[in-house]
């Protein structure tokens, strides 16, 4: 199978034209689809990754996969040169040399039906219908929803535990009642996100690398918030994606985690 074939798979349950549609109507960034190798290149293996890690890479060489499919794109920005003596130029010519492709999957991941946005909100416990604060055609960017009432320090603690992940602050009383969350997989959490929450009746918001400024404002808005890596905060959702994937590919695939990102 060739890795364009391998591309249309993936792009059928997680269409590239969404991120096309949430960057035009939402003025964002991306860059994702078919970044490194020619898309006739036979493919080998899947292997999928978060990122483009020096570790995903050693995976795919000893697993014998010469195609790596991530999330954040491996090339995000336009770039200058590909040197060895830089990180992200060390990676690229280390897969090139390698004949290793790689297909990013971005913002079209995060605001699928089912995708890294929509997971996190069903790891934290979301029952009930999710309200999308910037819905696209199909799917959106962040999620507003119901979870079973506990206090904050327990939806922290049952949090960390599915995401497994230990590295999380929380801000707020920990004794607070917590019964509906707005999540924001990423670094998703800003002012309108802020008053999208308190809008529609969130004791909590969730969300990854989240700037003091954003802290202060949910805090003095009556919201607490839970902070996650932003590893963490995806990682689930494209674990669970490429379950969904791999008996689609057409393939040999595997999943390959930095587990001390968690």
């Amino acid at each position: 199978m060739k890795l364009r074939d391998v591309y249309e798979r993936i792009d059928a349950l997680y269409p590239k034209q969404l991120s096309d549609e949430y960057v035009a109507r939402y003025n964002g960034h991306d860059n994702s689809g078919i970044l490194l190798m020619d898309e006739k290149e036979e493919v080998t293996g899947a292997l999928f990754s978060l990122d483009l890690s020096a570790g995903a890479i050693a995976a795919a060489k000893a697993r014998g996969m010469n195609l790596i499919v991530t999330h954040h794109p491996a090339i995000f920005f336009p770039i200058k040169d590909v040197r060895t003596d830089d990180a992200l130029g060390a990676r690229l010519h280390a897969c090139l040399r390698a004949g290793i492709g790689v297909i990013s999957m971005h913002l079209n991941m995060d605001c699928a039906p089912g995708g890294i946005d929509e997971q996190l909100a069903l790891a934290a416990g979301a029952e009930g219908e999710m309200h999308i604060t910037e819905p696209l055609s199909a799917g959106g960017y962040g999620r507003i929803y119901g979870v079973p009432a506990r206090t904050l320090a327990d939806f922290a603690e049952q949090l960390a535990q599915t995401l497994r992940t230990r590295r999380l602050f929380v801000y707020g009383d920990l004794s607070a009642n917590i019964s509906r969350v707005g999540s924001f997989c990423g670094a998703g959490l800003d002012g309108g996100a802020i008053a999208a929450a308190k809008a529609a009746g969130a004791q909590c918001v969730l969300s990854a690398d989240i700037k003091h400024n954003f802290i202060c404002d949910a805090l003095e808005s009556g919201l607490c918030v839970v902070q996650l890596t932003h590893y963490a905060s995806e990682n689930y959702g494209f674990q669970k994606i490429y379950q969904s994937l791999s008996a689609r590919l057409g393939v040999p695939s595997a999943f390959y985690e930095d587990a001390h990102m968690l």
